[in-house]
């Protein structure tokens, strides 16, 4: 009996996952040729504004299934795709050279938030984005925007030579997979 107590309060200890719910979650942008400035190009969006509010959705069905308001969320996965609407060109490599940033900045204090890289990305994707995003480093005012979607994803990156010239726009999808911890 002592060793099966030792066994429970050993596997507590050591860090057995919390109760969690995970969900995709997908954000469209776009960038056109126009955009183009410094050689760079960037498109944000709110993560409230797809149609049905998918990531407020994530977080009404993390709450209940957790039974309250996750006490964090992190990002497991993201993924980049380029959209079948894309005018002008038809893969990733025609758009972004070079180190593409995907990042978060919430409402009002204007806080950014690295969620994670992905370099010269290519094909149409999916393209997986190495996520670095660390929620221990919000502070708890940036954690509640983040927790009621008052925030901006933002995707930024080096525009390939040609892009700027084709008068085209690309259509992105950025794929998150987010987890929220009781």
């Amino acid at each position: 009996m002592k060793l099966l107590a030792f066994a429970l309060v050993s596997l507590t200890a050591c860090g057995a996952d919390p109760v969690s719910y995970s969900a995709p979650v997908g954000i469209n942008l776009t960038v056109k040729s126009s955009d183009v400035s410094n050689n760079a190009i960037s498109d944000d969006k709110a993560i409230t504004s797809e149609s049905g509010n998918p990531f407020g959705a994530f977080v009404n069905d993390a709450h209940a299934k957790l039974g309250r308001d996750p006490s964090r969320i992190e990002i497991d996965s993201v993924n980049l795709i380029l959209g079948a609407q894309s005018t002008g060109v038809t893969t990733l490599d025609q758009v972004y050279t070079g180190d593409v940033d995907v990042a978060l900045i919430t409402n009002d204090t204007n806080n950014t938030y690295d969620i994670g890289h992905v370099m010269n990305p290519t094909g149409v994707g999916p393209v997986a984005v190495s996520v670095n995003y660390d929620s221990t480093r919000v502070p708890a005012l940036d954690y509640t925007k983040i927790l009621t979607g008052s925030f901006k994803v933002v995707i930024r990156g080096p525009a390939t030579a040609t892009f700027s010239g084709k008068g085209a726009q690309a259509n992105m999808q950025l794929t998150f997979t987010f987890a929220a911890f009781q």
